[in-house]
């Protein structure tokens, strides 16, 4: 880690909005990778995780957190490129932060990298219920859907929602992927996900290989 993406990391997380949005930007300037740049975000943002959920910051720290990203997120976005291109026939992703969780930078990335990518993406927000993702599933028939988690706390969401769509008769030809800042192999088994994303890069192609768009 640069000395530079530390110090990002670490306004980040120590809540010095002035300060992290003033390195970020002198980052990009200097020709910083804005997915490297947003990468760094989720490390601040799983700093910030674990002190929410060890009763250090509060809600108020969360969304202060989640506006800094937003504002970094908009600086670094128009400079993410691809040469990917788009397919003619768009395969359809519904993408979600699951309900008790209001972090959207991991989602809002996923969901413009599947947007270049040639996916039509249902973003259905943040603190999501079940039963939102159950009518645009039945509405949209996706191919995929992606369940977003950033607090430990949305792993029994995912597994709820997951569960909830198995039920509604939903889950046959339908492949769903999870991810956030402390998923991995182990949250995959314990929700049902068929795979967990580490990151949007990953997210795009696991999509793409889903819905036969590479190979």
């Amino acid at each position: 880690m640069s000395d530079a993406t530390r110090a990002l990391v670490e306004a980040i997380a120590e809540m010095r909005e002035p300060e992290a949005l003033t390195l970020a930007r002198e980052m990009l300037d200097t020709g910083c990778d804005p997915l490297e740049l947003l990468d760094s975000c989720r490390d601040a943002m799983d700093i910030v995780g674990r002190k929410f959920e060890e009763g250090e910051y509060f809600l108020v720290e969360l969304l202060l957190a989640g506006e800094m990203l937003q504002q970094i997120s908009a600086m670094a976005r128009p400079l993410i490129q691809t040469d990917e291109p788009k397919d003619e026939d768009r395969s359809t992703i519904v993408l979600g932060t699951v309900q008790g969780d209001i972090h959207d930078i991991g989602k809002d990335i996923v969901t413009f990298m599947l947007d270049i990518n040639g996916f039509e993406v249902i973003d259905l927000g943040v603190d999501v219920p079940v039963a939102k993702f159950i009518e645009a599933i039945g509405e949209a028939h996706p191919q995929v859907v992606g369940l977003s988690g950033f607090l430990t706390l949305s792993f029994n969401s995912m597994k709820q929602t997951i569960e909830a769509i198995e039920e509604a008769g939903l889950r046959q030809g339908l492949r769903i992927m999870i991810g956030g800042g402390q998923v991995d192999e182990s949250i995959r088994e314990f929700t049902g996900a068929d795979a967990f994303g580490a990151n949007a890069v990953a997210a795009v192609a696991i999509a793409r290989q889903w819905t036969g768009a590479e190979g």
